[in-house]
């Protein structure tokens, strides 16, 4: 059973859409505990047979170890974080959900090295590796993605380029050669069907003009091309209709394997139902961590 994660010291908004009507399946709104309850991790209970071979089946190697995370905005010095610890191994998939102003999207912007933010105390080890020090850019090299919740534009840049810049990027960390753009194109094309997306999207400059949706989707086109060891999720699911969103849990269901894991963030339980994930995460007051079943839903909305 995973220890649980340390507390976050940012404020919880009373206006978090975590238990909104807008979501497909909504869970019941209950109350947040007060700063001093434990939350205890809850794991259903299994058949003994099922439980051995849960046992005996190997864990994969820790692929992010957060330990005593602590970080401020740098430019006010207010602390956000205040001594987390996570740790996902590979193949793995996470989930945090809780309300806004808790934390969440800060975590993730931390680990990759958003300039906002700073670190004040902790470390982070990606692949054994120290981030904290490293540059944005060296991040994601190193195998971190993140699909931000509001993607911005880059005018003047076509997806086409900026993926194939990207993709060669990571081919030349790798010591491989540069793809050309005709090899590049029948890289890329079925990753766009897969997504059922208009061809033309190609063409247009990164996230300009694009709607909500079709941000989303760009976001993991963004990731299936050029692949991630560790991709961080923000609210994949906000701005998306039922069918769209199938198309994108398809998609990074169909990017997972026993090697790379994912970190997901999400006020809603139907990412849940089709992103399946390892844990769950719940961040108020502090953040828990349990083993999550479909069945286990209600009784973690219970403990926000």
């Amino acid at each position: 059973m995973a220890q649980p994660l340390a507390a976050s010291g940012a404020a919880v908004s009373s206006s978090s859409p975590l238990f909104s009507s807008s979501s497909s399946r909504p869970i019941a709104r209950r109350h947040a505990p007060p700063s001093y309850v434990s939350m205890r991790t809850r794991r259903r209970r299994q058949p003994a047979a099922a439980e051995a071979a849960a046992a005996a089946e190997p864990s994969g190697s820790p692929l992010l170890e957060v330990r005593g995370l602590t970080a401020s905005v740098k430019e006010t010095g207010q602390q956000i974080l205040a001594g987390v610890d996570l740790t996902i191994r590979e193949g793995e998939i996470h989930a945090i959900m809780g309300k806004n102003g808790s934390g969440k999207s800060t975590l993730t912007k931390v680990l990759v090295g958003h300039p906002h933010y700073e670190v004040t105390g902790g470390t982070i080890l990606f692949k054994g590796e120290d981030l904290v020090d490293m540059e944005p850019e060296d991040r994601s090299l190193a195998g971190l993605f993140m699909s931000f919740q509001a993607p911005i534009e880059i005018p003047g840049v076509s997806n086409f380029d900026f993926l194939l810049m990207a993709v060669n990027a990571r081919r030349e960390k790798s010591g491989l050669p540069a793809l050309g753009p005709l090899e590049f194109y029948s890289v890329v094309s079925p990753k766009v069907d897969a997504l059922k997306m208009d061809p033309k999207f190609l063409d247009r400059n990164v996230n300009e003009g694009f709607s909500g949706g079709e941000r989303k989707r760009n976001e993991i086109l963004q990731l299936s091309v050029i692949g991630a060891d560790l991709a961080l999720l923000d609210e994949i699911d906000s701005g998306l209709d039922v069918d769209a969103l199938e198309d994108v849990a398809n998609a990074v269901n169909g990017l997972l394997t026993p090697q790379n894991s994912v970190l997901m963030i999400t006020h809603y339980q139907r990412l849940l139902d089709l992103i399946k994930p390892s844990y769950v995460h719940i961040m108020v007051s502090r953040i828990a961590k349990y083993d999550l079943l479909p069945s286990d839903l209600t009784c973690l909305a219970r403990c926000v």
